[in-house]
């Protein structure tokens, strides 16, 4: 069972930047496709960002390209959520989610189907 931990989130202004970090642990081990979802209140949960197992692929959503970057340490099995110039719209509970096989690449990368293991979530909350 792979374990999957966000941390980071919290309180921020319009235009202030947060990281996200998302931390691996479990078995099997390895390095696993990763990506980030969100979901508002009220609204179905939505890709943010993904990154490929090598860390050589990314992929961001139109509503935050631009804006956020997608980075990661495999030596730390930790990925992470560079969110800068933040809109009240980024408000939400940010997942963490990883493929179901190491060194696999997700036929869809934006689509939450694809990833197997999730984490509990982070709420990110940014004020006007």
């Amino acid at each position: 069972q792979v374990h999957l931990v966000e941390s980071g989130g919290g309180l921020a202004q319009a235009g202030d930047s947060l990281t996200l970090s998302c931390a691996t642990s479990g078995r099997p081990s390895g390095r696993y496709a990763m990506a980030w979802f969100r979901q508002a209140p009220g609204k179905e949960r939505e890709f943010v960002a993904a990154i490929g197992w090598s860390g050589g692929s990314r992929l961001f959503s139109d509503s935050v390209k631009g804006r956020f970057s997608a980075s990661r340490d495999n030596d730390q099995n930790t990925v992470y959520l560079r969110m800068d110039r933040l809109y009240v719209d980024d408000s939400a509970i940010y997942y963490c989610a990883a493929a179901s096989t190491p060194e696999s690449v997700p036929l869809c990368t934006y689509c939450s189907h694809e990833y197997y293991y999730w984490g509990q979530g982070i709420q990110v909350t940014v004020s006007s």
